[in-house]
């Protein structure tokens, strides 16, 4: 099986986007995890599929699988490359879609400067829905990680994603903490991990440890679920500039029951062909 493919990235957090609007594409566990690994493969955090929509109301259905091999519900910095790839393959000529994803509808828009802008929906905080095992809706949640107990923030932006605030992000211990959070058995789906320090009400460092890929450089969800906690703990203010390791991203949300908009980039980096078993 020869597959054709495009690279993408979204602030370093990176990309193997495939077109499988005109034709299935035959993908297991076992092929992305092929695909994505950067020794033999051609090295992803997720990989994207780009469907035929399946429903009246939507340009194009959205899958996205991360580079362990399992799907996942939402990516945003996979959404603006997805926007992107679609208008720059032809296969719109819209600027602004309509996708269905596995967590529901999201609508990016590319925009005269080049810059994706999407929205997000409205972020979930009900700790069932997330899905978060508790019995308070409290913004601040504890959670015992190891010997030490963290204040988080759980909120799913169609992923979920537990946020805690820390003094520096550079000395944040994301490998070692990340890894136990992503698992957490109060998690049932697993989670996103995310360390957020906040700048000033407009602007805040953050690094995310996400599941099934580890730290990536930039997280989409993951600056618009820190962006929300920020705003809920009454640390941030609308609209804030997020600071990955990869590049910024301005998310603006004007609170609960509001959607929420992150803009950021997305760029093209090569295409090719890769044999698969």
């Amino acid at each position: 099986m020869k597959l054709r493919f495009t690279k993408m990235h979204g602030l370093g957090n990176d990309f193997v986007v495939i077109d499988a609007t005109r034709a299935p594409v035959d993908l297991d566990p076992a092929r992305v995890r092929a695909i994505a690994d950067r020794h033999f493969g051609v090295g992803c955090d997720q990989l994207l599929v780009v469907e035929p929509a399946s429903r009246a109301d939507v340009d194009f259905r959205y899958r996205i699988f991360n580079a362990d091999g399992g799907e996942v519900e939402q990516c945003g910095n996979g959404a603006r490359c997805f926007a992107r790839f679609v208008h720059d393959k032809g296969l719109t000529a819209k600027r602004e879609i309509r996708v269905e994803t596995r967590s529901g509808i999201i609508a990016p828009r590319l925009r005269e400067d080049g810059l994706v802008t999407v929205d997000m929906g409205v972020p979930e905080l009900a700790p069932a829905k997330i899905p978060f095992r508790s019995d308070s809706d409290a913004v601040v949640q504890p959670l015992q990680v190891g010997e030490v107990t963290l204040a988080i923030t759980a909120v799913s932006m169609g992923n979920p994603h537990a946020v805690q605030v820390v003094a520096d992000v550079d000395a944040a211990p994301v490998a070692a903490q990340g890894v136990l959070i992503e698992r957490h058995e109060r998690f049932p789906a697993r989670v996103n991990a995310g360390f957020l320090q906040v700048v000033d009400p407009h602007r805040a460092r953050l690094r995310v440890f996400e599941r099934g890929a580890g730290e990536t450089l930039a997280c989409g969800t993951g600056a618009c679920a820190a962006a929300v906690a920020g705003i809920l703990r009454g640390l941030l203010e609308s609209p804030v500039r997020i600071e990955t390791r990869g590049g910024e991203l301005e998310i603006a949300w004007d609170g609960p029951a509001t959607n929420v908009w992150m803009t950021g980039p997305a760029v093209t980096v090569f295409e090719g062909e890769m044999a698969l078993d």
